[in-house]
């Protein structure tokens, strides 16, 4: 039955064996007039808190239809405690890093006003870009987008168990396969600065954080969003998931 599974869905109800699962009308519409599911057909679906199930369709209702969970069919994967922060760039890039970063395994995204920021972002719609991604992806927990934050005030309230990976475009910053060496995981978060880096006193100010590893990606600039990706790959790669 798993097999003949193709579709993932985020629900907000809790399940186990047996529970019903009343669906929206966004949903209902997706799966019903879109995808074209009836009664008796099965979907996968999750809620960031019981793993992942096996539904059937019990009510194939385009404007409120039903699923009920069969079986588990993978636990509750949670990501490393990991936060990506950057400085919003261009919508469609945006979008892009807050769906790689989801893919790749950050946990919390957090969009920071810097001195360098022009772009604003919509949080509810980067969040549906979140979503979108996890359920394609197949992972079981959803990461939030927080609302967008001042860098000054990102910083003033910066939690002193929370090491901070600065990717830095200095010369005098190490290979972060190198800078990372003999650090620990735990509790970790990527800062990525906007289009034409940050400002000097910015950059002062992170390289004078007791928490901050500055790193370099290579001897090229990277745009944001390719800084992004690459950032969070060499982190998992030495500290995370696949270490």
């Amino acid at each position: 039955m798993t097999a003949r599974a193709k579709i993932r869905l985020f629900v907000e109800a809790p399940l186990g064996a047996g529970q019903g699962i009343p669906l929206n009308k966004e949903q209902s519409n997706y799966l019903f007039a879109v995808m074209r599911q009836q009664v008796g057909d099965f979907v996968l679906v999750f809620n960031s808190k019981d793993g992942e199930w096996l539904a059937e369709v019990s009510n194939a209702n385009k404007r409120g239809g039903a699923l009920a969970c069969v079986e588990q069919t993978g636990p509750l994967r949670l990501p490393p405690d990991l936060w990506l922060v950057f400085a919003p760039i261009k919508k469609a890039r945006t979008a892009f890093i807050v769906e790689k970063a989801t893919e790749l395994g950050a946990a919390r995204m957090i969009p920071c006003r810097t001195r360098f920021t022009n772009e604003r972002v919509n949080v509810q719609r980067l969040q549906a870009h979140v979503l979108e991604a996890t359920e394609q992806c197949g992972g079981t927990f959803v990461p939030t987008v927080a609302e967008p934050v001042k860098f000054d005030d990102l910083l003033d309230d910066w939690p002193e168990d929370r090491q901070l990976m600065f990717c830095d475009e200095s010369r005098d910053a190490l290979p972060a396969a190198q800078a990372l060496a003999g650090k620990t995981g735990g509790k970790w978060a990527i800062i990525i600065g906007p289009e034409g880096g940050f400002a000097p006193e910015e950059t002062e100010r992170l390289r004078g954080m007791a928490e901050v590893t500055r790193v370099t990606l290579g001897p090229r600039i990277l745009r944001a969003d390719t800084a992004a990706v690459a950032a969070i790959t060499m982190w998992q790669s030495v500290l995370g998931e696949w270490a």
